[in-house]
């Protein structure tokens, strides 16, 4: 729509809200929080698989995880992202001795997670799965997800050389587990499940104090305090939870137990509940 300024300027202006004020303006940012974002797949459960977690293991930990994803395609919609694992440690490794920045490292990443996503596609072909490049995947994503039970796609967020340069080192701070809830936060998706190889959040690692306190539920504050040494997601994470408009907790499962997998998808309580703080807006 266009209008006519009173002041005698006959110009035809833009009659829009952010045309005459400066997007780093505080107000003109709040403003645009007014209108409800849409959801564009609300019965869409986003699955991030765990590349070192779960199919470095081989066989006997990706088969059984292959089957509790074949059981709930029988009658849910599933978004399957995966990591890249040993390999990406190993082409990070070899990056940082050669001096290569953290975008370049980025990139590398993607290409090893989306390896994982032809070999997992492959495994989940019988189911009418399949892995879609990332090249076409935003822009194809309902059109699969209406024709298929399920997709795949590679984890690690397309930032590439644009990566975002990371508090400490050079390794890359946005990989599968902020894309997979990424993507789950643009589209909307009912809830987004990490499948590692441990049951969820611990106060001490557990693969080294097997004594170590299990956490059921906890928010992004809450980790923020205990000033955890390691996690077993993204500490990325935190932020990009704390500021989402639709997705407000994920659920960390051990893909070990594989009907873990299974009742986190179905809403049940399992793993470990990671919460936006509620005092962050939403």
């Amino acid at each position: 729509m266009t209008t006519v300024l009173e002041n005698g300027d006959r110009r035809h202006h833009l009659d829009s809200l952010l045309m005459r004020e400066s997007l780093l303006d505080k107000e003109v940012q709040k403003s645009t929080d007014e209108a409800p974002v849409i959801r564009m797949l609300p019965d869409t459960h986003v699955v991030k698989i765990g590349g070192r977690s779960i199919l470095d293991k081989g066989r006997s930990a990706t088969y059984p995880v292959r089957d509790a994803l074949g059981t709930l395609l029988e009658t849910k919609k599933l978004i399957i992202g995966t990591g890249g694992g040993a390999r990406t440690r190993h082409v990070f490794s070899i990056g940082i001795d050669l001096g290569m920045p953290s975008g370049v490292l980025a990139e590398l990443a993607q290409a090893d997670a989306l390896g994982n996503a032809h070999i997992l596609g492959a495994l989940l072909a019988p189911y009418g799965v399949v892995a879609i490049p990332p090249e076409v995947f935003g822009h194809l994503l309902p059109l699969f997800i209406r024709s298929v039970p399920g997709v795949i796609f590679t984890g690690v967020p397309p930032y590439s050389l644009w990566e975002h340069p990371p508090a400490i080192g050079r390794i890359p701070p946005h990989g599968s587990d902020s894309g997979a809830f990424l993507l789950a936060e643009c589209f909307g998706c009912k809830n987004v499940t990490l499948v590692k190889d441990v049951n969820g959040l611990y106060k001490e690692n557990p693969k080294n104090n097997k004594d170590a306190e299990f956490i059921d539920e906890i928010s992004t504050e809450e980790v923020r305090k205990g000033d955890f040494a390691t996690l077993p997601f993204e500490r990325v994470l935190l932020d990009l939870l704390d500021y989402s408009r639709q997705i407000s907790e994920v659920q960390i499962v051990n893909g070990l137990e594989p009907d873990s997998i299974i009742k986190a998808v179905n809403g049940e309580r399992v793993g470990t509940k990671l919460k936006k703080t509620e005092s962050k807006k939403s």
